[in-house]
């Protein structure tokens, strides 16, 4: 790919629609999870203008969808847990301007449907040495920390959780299944409300 410089120029990009398949290949590419869900929400990319938008086209993805019921009551007590989107994912290529990941998330933001949800919510791995220093710049609110919770990588470097579906797996089943932990790690969580004012 061409290596951009400077600030990106919003008219020269854009921030479209993508397909799960498009957002997996960034995050197994391009994420230090390596990994992410089965399904989506919402899925959006960032591309130039001139690209003939096919997935080698894609320069950045976030990837949406709701979080556990006790996260999203713990997010938003004041209103309807179901109404919370969590930011599960987000990757942006090495080589388009620092600025790009404001724009992609701030255009994705708008994409979101706000009658359905009100309230969006995302962590900074402290594992990963994040600060959250994007969600702060583009005006989320910090809502403290998690507790701390065990890391697995697996054999390929994928991360994965113990939740699984409906239960939580052993810390023996995770690694009957070759993962292994990289200790317990917190989190810094930020939320942002979308809900319309009246």
């Amino acid at each position: 790919m061409t290596e951009y410089q400077g600030r990106l120029n919003k008219e020269d990009y854009v921030v479209l629609p993508v397909s799960l398949y498009t957002a997996r290949i960034l995050v197994e590419r391009l994420h230090y999870a390596k990994s992410g869900s089965n399904t989506a929400t919402y899925t959006h990319g960032l591309f130039k203008k001139d690209a003939q938008f096919l997935e080698t086209d894609c320069l950045g993805i976030t990837w949406w969808l709701p979080p556990t019921k006790n996260a999203a009551i713990n997010t938003y007590p004041e209103g309807e847990w179901q109404k919370v989107l969590s930011l599960s994912r987000m990757v942006i290529a090495h080589h388009v301007p620092k600025n790009a990941c404001s724009f992609l998330l701030s255009r994705s933001i708008k994409m979101i449907d706000n009658q359905k949800w009100e309230c969006l919510v995302t962590y900074a791995d402290t594992w990963q040495n994040h600060e959250g220093t994007i969600y702060k710049a583009t005006n989320w609110e910090y809502v403290g920390q998690t507790k701390a919770t065990e890391v697995f990588i697996g054999k390929t470097g994928k991360m994965m959780g113990r939740k699984r579906g409906p239960r939580t797996l052993l810390k023996s089943e995770m690694i009957k299944k070759g993962f292994v932990e990289a200790g317990k790690h917190i989190k810094h969580k930020f939320r942002k409300i979308i809900k319309p004012k009246k």
